[in-house]
């Protein structure tokens, strides 16, 4: 099975009431694991995109790819809560395959998807009987978790706690989990007891009689965090403003562990990420808050390292319309500025219409991508509209979008088709889709189909020039 296969040319109606190609199951699934968040969108529901992925999974016979591709979205992307959601209707569906308990095995990627998984399931299926394929897989996965991992994941206040999920699967005991059984595991943090940073706070709060005692306590956990390196990388992105406020000293400490190459490509941290980061940043003022701001931009440029300088002529468009207002359009501005800085790339944006606009290759990756985001205007979709514009041979077109396009009805094919002509072209179409609502523009076979809000993208892409159908064979990988 491939995703950028001839098949795919049976229109439909998207969700804007444009023309559009439908989707294999396959590529569909990919593309919702890829880009959901499992929020409200623009066109569709949180709870539509739940039910849809429900019907995807009973369509598609080929389960175990449905699993390959949940570990993928999970370990690669980082992608969460979307993948629970698969891993429980796993546990529903699949039955007497042998390769399920190696699944619930490896979709635990941190401590408390299992909690997560297990909440789902319970949630909509009930409690009993939990499917033995679940208990085996996250059995073997809770013998491989140490102190810390339990502590730290105990989730001692959620509906799903994790000595549930121990009583849930009684897993065969190792001494991390008898401790937790016990009410006897202890962390030894940089307090010496506290498992996480919120509880670190949280005490503060309780033993300070003076609010600037409790500054003054808050302070030292901020030092104390950051010196024995116990702030994970998202909760250092997200407390980059407290930090700056409270513990002014720490700032230089904070931003050398933000440009840490090894700390970035472990954490999985989604690049909007470093987006919301800069815009609580930019609520303050002073020489901390622009070191931080500093930071964050060369943070950038490591997270994004392996975008792909490409050979030849390049087009990279944005689309600008009101359906790609959030986090698609973050992202998209975000890639399409490191596309643009990385091969010296033509820049496009377009919405009811389309136009060239001229970038600074050496201006900030966050420079480039904060005008790009405010140069969208909202309004319709109009892919027609790139290829009437577009006046000169390219070798390829990177085109950031939701895929909705409805201005002129029919999908651009006549156009794409008229643009080959008048240039002489014969451009590779990268078409990566932001929303994963489940249609394409362009059936031609030259066409790569991408998805997701990871920068993992920029891996494929690489590959995708010499492997159109690198997608599918880096999920097909993954051994269960």
């Amino acid at each position: 099975m491939k995703f950028n296969k001839q098949s795919a040319t049976k229109k439909t109606i998207n969700l804007a009431g444009g023309e559009a190609y439908i989707e294999s199951d396959k590529l569909h699934l990919v593309s919702i694991l890829l880009t959901s968040m499992v929020q409200d969108q623009h066109y569709r529901k949180s709870d539509e995109t739940l039910d849809e992925l429900v019907e995807l999974i009973k369509n598609i016979t080929d389960k175990k790819f449905v699993a390959k591709s949940a570990i993928y979205a999970r370990t690669k992307f980082g992608m969460r809560s979307i993948t629970h959601a698969v891993a429980g209707e796993i546990a529903k569906f699949v039955k007497g395959e042998d390769w399920t308990k190696s699944f619930f095995d490896k979709i635990v990627y941190r401590p408390d998807d299992m909690t997560e998984i297990m909440s789902y399931y319970i949630n909509k299926y009930g409690k009993r009987p939990i499917p033995h394929c679940l208990r085996k897989g996250f059995a073997a996965a809770l013998r491989r978790l140490k102190d810390y991992d339990l502590a730290k994941y105990r989730k001692d206040n959620a509906d799903v706690k994790m000595v549930d999920i121990i009583n849930l699967v009684r897993p065969i005991s190792t001494p991390s989990i008898t401790k937790l059984i016990k009410g006897k595991l202890k962390l030894t943090g940089p307090e010496g007891k506290t498992a996480t940073w919120e509880a670190s706070l949280t005490k503060v709060g309780q033993k300070a009689e003076t609010e600037e005692e409790k500054e003054t306590l808050k302070a030292d956990v901020w030092e104390k965090l950051l010196k024995n390196k116990k702030l994970g990388y998202f909760a250092l992105l997200r407390n980059l403003r407290n930090i700056i406020e409270q513990a002014p000293e720490m700032v230089d400490e904070a931003c050398k562990q933000l440009v840490n190459e090894k700390n970035i490509k472990n954490s999985l941290v989604l690049p909007f990420r470093f987006t919301t980061a800069i815009k609580e940043i930019e609520k303050i003022s002073g020489r901390n808050s622009r070191k931080v701001m500093d930071a964050i931009d060369e943070a950038v440029d490591i997270s994004l390292s392996n975008v792909p300088e490409f050979a030849g002529e390049t087009l990279v468009v944005v689309d600008g319309s009101g359906s790609m207002e959030g986090k698609p359009l973050e992202i998209a501005s975000l890639f399409a500025a490191m596309l643009v800085k990385s091969s010296s790339a033509d820049f496009m944006t377009f919405s009811g219409g389309a136009e060239y606009v001229n970038l600074k290759a050496n201006d900030s990756t966050l420079s480039v991508a904060k005008k790009i985001t405010d140069m969208a205007e909202g309004g319709g979709t109009n892919f027609h509209a790139i290829f009437e514009e577009a006046n000169q041979p390219y070798d390829r077109i990177i085109i950031l979008s939701d895929m909705q396009g409805w201005i002129g009805y029919d999908t651009p094919k006549a156009e794409f088709t008229d643009y080959k002509k008048r240039t002489g072209a014969d451009p590779k179409i990268y078409s990566v889709d932001l929303a994963g609502y489940g249609t394409l523009q362009f059936p031609e076979k030259n066409v790569f189909c991408l998805a997701g809000f990871s920068e993992k993208i920029f891996d494929l892409m690489k590959l995708m020039e010499q492997d159109r159908n690198v997608l599918i064979a880096e999920i097909e990988k993954i051994e269960l």
